[in-house]
């Protein structure tokens, strides 16, 4: 990777950012005939750009520019079809939801010949209209899924990979009222009803101009995107469809204990927005994590909070009316005595101690938790702890009978209870604030415990020293950390007196490790 793609990367810190907004919701006449999992309701052509004018596209901006040194001039063409298909909500009521298929166009062999098939789940998002298909961003509200959808067409549409790209069921005029949110069966649901729709789509095109598919299958994403990868890969290996090879970024695989390392005090950044979105996903499937929103909600924060998210305000907005907490969690008064040194902690057993000081910004009045809640989840986990955090064990698996309703629920959608039959590289960074790098070491563990076969698997952390000659991403690793170098430079030269480490930190998750993440799961497909 040249300096030039370094600074691709940079640019994709404007349009690959994993963000949340707002939008409207589309009107339902459906009824449950209509939603057949996996039925294809509509599709339309949305854009059809030769690959000279998506070069031109991409050109007109800053941030395209860069995405071009990232990912290569266009070598083909693409099509966007915007599509409707029918899929299950959290709960496994018939719901509908949209996607994205991109299409490569051209003469070229790259184009022309039998392509890839790539499946892509999308980061967190609070903004309901949040469109991988709308890459020119007709919606004004849609800038971070257009800057998404348009990085994942630049680097695999452009490149020769057909592109199936869910909304996910709760977005861009599906019509569930919420979004089941790290909901494991469903969200691969959801993603393998996505493939089923998009299929159809591809069998209506005329046969002369009908892509063909070569028989290759990949699955990669990035944030919540990633753990959607992990459990896809997992319901279609369960259903006998072989996946060639999957690259989840950066996602909470060890969901449980993820988990108990925000209960004990390990507050991520966005964990306001995180916890809102799994708690109403979990309440809707399961019916048993509060009997009331006041039972885990504060006070302040539980009227109207259930449908809340994902919304038709901008994130900052539902912050600045006080809809939401921007960071404040859980209180800063310990809910009991015995709990004081983790309200927040002075040490942490898996994340890096640079992250030790963020913890405590998730500490404060008014808080989003109950007191009283998070003293039933600290209980639980120390009567029932997980058996990788916070002391690891050599099984790695969760908790074997947690008793608390929400830590039952982490548990069912934790994914230590599979083995991959075939590759998976697991990308992130080791100082990830947001989603922190041990769910992919610990999920490597996991299986490394339970004899799945070496080099199988494997975990790329960008931000880690180039191990050797032969390292095959060494060259991703030394730009990564000139990216990282360059963001804390423009910081001080701003004005930063930190030596432009809280740029840094506010960038890591959502544009240094995901745009690298990105060139690594292209450059791991392209050898199969």
């Amino acid at each position: 990777m040249s300096v030039a793609m370094r600074s691709a990367a940079l640019g994709l810190l404007t349009c690959f950012t994993l963000g949340a907004s707002a939008a409207a919701q589309a009107d339902s006449g459906c009824d449950e005939g209509c939603h057949a999992r996996g039925q294809l309701l509509d599709h339309r052509v949305t854009l059809t750009l030769s690959a000279a004018a998506f070069s031109k596209l991409l050109a007109s901006s800053a941030g395209g520019r860069r995405l071009v040194q990232i990912a290569g001039a266009p070598a083909c063409g693409i099509e966007i079809v915007s599509f409707r298909y029918g899929t299950i909500g959290g709960a496994g009521e018939p719901t509908n939801a949209s996607g994205a298929l991109m299409i490569p166009s051209g003469r070229s062999a790259a184009c022309s010949r039998a392509l890839p098939l790539m499946l892509y789940a999308h980061g967190t998002t609070a903004y309901r209209n949040y469109n991988l298909a709308d890459i020119t961003q007709t919606d004004p509200g849609n800038g971070d899924g257009a800057g998404e959808g348009i990085s994942v067409a630049a680097m695999y549409a452009a490149q020769g990979y057909i592109v199936v790209a869910t909304n996910y069921a709760g977005y861009a005029g599906s019509d569930l009222p919420y979004h089941p949110y790290l909901n494991a069966d469903q969200q691969s649901a959801d993603m393998i009803d996505s493939l089923r729709a998009a299929r159809a789509a591809l069998a209506g095109i005329a046969p002369d101009s009908r892509p063909r598919e070569n028989g290759k299958l990949f699955v990669t994403g990035y944030s919540q995107g990633g753990f959607v990868a992990m459990a896809t890969h997992r319901a279609l290996q369960a259903a006998g469809v072989k996946v060639t090879a999957s690259a989840p970024g950066s996602g909470p695989y060890a969901l449980a204990a993820t988990a108990d390392a925000l209960i004990e005090g390990e507050v991520n950044l966005g964990s306001t927005l995180f916890s809102t979105l799994i708690v109403t996903g979990y309440q809707h499937a399961y019916e048993n994590i509060y009997r009331r929103p006041g039972d885990f909600y504060d006070a302040a924060y539980a009227p109207g909070i259930e449908t809340l998210l994902p919304s038709l305000q901008p994130l900052n907005t539902l912050f600045t009316t006080g809809k939401l907490p921007s960071a404040h969690l859980f209180s800063k008064l310990p809910p009991a005595p015995q709990f004081a040194s983790m309200t927040p902690p002075a040490s942490t057993p898996l994340t890096p101690p640079a992250l030790t000081p963020l913890f405590a910004a998730g500490f404060g009045n008014p808080n989003l938790v109950r007191n009283a809640y998070r003293l039933t989840l600290l209980e639980d986990a120390a009567a029932n702890p997980d058996g990788a955090f916070p002391n690891p064990t050599l099984a790695m698996k969760p908790a074997a009978n947690p008793l608390h309703p929400l830590r039952q629920a982490f548990k069912r959608n934790d994914l230590r209870n599979w083995l991959p039959v075939t590759p998976v590289l697991m990308c992130g960074g080791e100082s990830d604030p947001t989603v922190f790098f041990f769910n992919a070491r610990i999920e490597q563990a996991y299986w490394q415990n339970a004899k799945v076969p070496a080099g199988l698997t494997s975990v790329l952390d960008v931000d880690s020293p180039v191990v050797g000659p032969g390292d095959p991403y060494a060259s991703i690793k030394r730009e990564f950390a000139s990216a990282k170098a360059e963001v804390a430079s423009q910081a001080v030269a701003g004005g930063a007196t930190d030596g432009g480490a809280s740029a840094v930190l506010r960038a890591y998750h959502g544009q240094l490790v995901a745009s690298f993440c990105l060139v690594a799961a292209r450059a791991f497909f392209d050898t199969f």
